[in-house]
């Protein structure tokens, strides 16, 4: 599991809470190394005394660096006790079970989700992370299911881990519309982002983990069904699990037939959450059947990364007509009269206040 995750940064390089820092710190801790500058011409190794010019290489700069402190092995004794009050040794990568140690603590307070917090969501320093799986791929993103709980207690969540691919892998056709109406507070970004430049389109990548994180935050507040968003850290968003205790995802608007659900309650329920983000002034942007879930007769919205603003977007109310008839289309083809979809239209057009 752990070799899995080896090139994600959530997953490399960490240390037990409680253990000595030994060398560089992680990504995430600002990639410090001691700044020790080897001035070679006043470099005078023991033993050569008159020596002004250093070691004639690496190697000979390498030994005559050695002190006692070194290891036999080569390694480099930091003088520090490195050993736990117990007398055992910590492991330096990781916790004795799970994957990671909890990154609760690695996120800003505002990189974590709105109070009152629910109260499922595991706090505790002690808690660690384990991966349990693939729960759904994307062109943007992956969502993996991911267990948070406190060795030896019964306090442990599910929750969902999306992690946004980097601007190599990630797909930008859809970009150029939905940041109409976004500002980067910095014009040399907003200019390169305009223009599509190589560091233009690393900044959009960084920008849809931290919008759809925000946009949680912000509908969740607002009542909106989303799930709730526990925490972000660089380009992993952690949020509510929407699915049974066993790790079985709900599934999707799209997956379900007439028969299994009640189609004119979820239409109520449709109408009342886009009536809640239209009056915020806000379009989901890209909402269908495959961006719903269903979870004990519950309408959840999804991915809203691309969520847009419909007064400052010039294309708003295209976006927020788009929504309906694209969502839409599956509750007429299940027997809903067409004419509901277009009434849906006017009146979020009225809560938006776009006429």
């Amino acid at each position: 599991m752990r070799e899995r995750f080896a090139d994600n940064d959530s997953f490399s390089r960490i240390r037990p809470k409680g253990a000595p820092r030994r060398g560089r710190r992680s990504e995430r801790d600002g990639d410090f190394e001691p700044e020790v500058a080897y001035h070679f011409e006043a470099f005078e190794p023991a033993g050569h005394p008159h020596d002004t010019h250093g070691p004639d290489s690496a190697d000979d700069f390498a030994d005559a660096y050695v002190t006692d402190d070194d290891t036999p092995d080569g390694s480099y004794d930091d003088g520090y006790d490195n050993t736990y009050d117990d007398g055992s040794t910590p492991v330096a990568d990781g916790p004795a079970e799970g994957d990671r140690w909890s990154t609760w603590d690695q996120s800003t307070p505002t990189e974590k989700g709105p109070a009152p917090r629910p109260g499922w969501v595991v706090t505790e320093l002690a808690a660690v992370d384990t991966e349990l799986g693939l729960v759904k791929t994307g062109k943007e993103a992956d969502v993996f299911l991911l267990e948070r709980g406190v060795p030896g207690t019964d306090r442990r969540t599910l929750m969902a881990a999306k992690r946004y691919r980097d601007a190599q892998h990630r797909m930008f056709h859809r970009d150029s519309g939905y940041l109409e109406g976004r500002q980067h507070k910095e014009s040399r970004i907003a200019r390169a982002m305009a223009k599509r430049t190589a560091f233009g389109k690393e900044a959009i990548a960084g920008q849809w983990a931290a919008a759809e994180f925000t946009a949680l935050c912000r509908l969740w507040s607002a009542g909106v069904a989303v799930p709730y968003p526990v925490q972000i850290l660089g380009t992993e968003i952690l949020m509510e699990f929407v699915g049974d205790a066993g790790g079985t995802a709900a599934p999707r608007l799209a997956q379900l037939r007439a028969e299994e659900v009640d189609v004119e309650d979820l239409w109520e329920q449709l109408g009342r959450n886009l009536s809640l983000l239209a009056v915020d002034g806000y379009a989901h942007g890209d909402l269908s059947a495959y961006n719903i879930l269903v979870h004990d007769g519950r309408l959840v919205i999804i991915d809203v990364p691309q969520i847009v603003d419909v007064v400052a977007n010039p294309r708003g109310r295209s976006f927020l007509e788009r929504d309906v008839r694209n969502v839409g289309a599956w509750f007429v083809s299940r027997g809903l009269p067409e004419h509901r979809v277009g009434e849906l239209v006017e009146a979020l057009t009225f809560d938006a206040r776009l006429r």
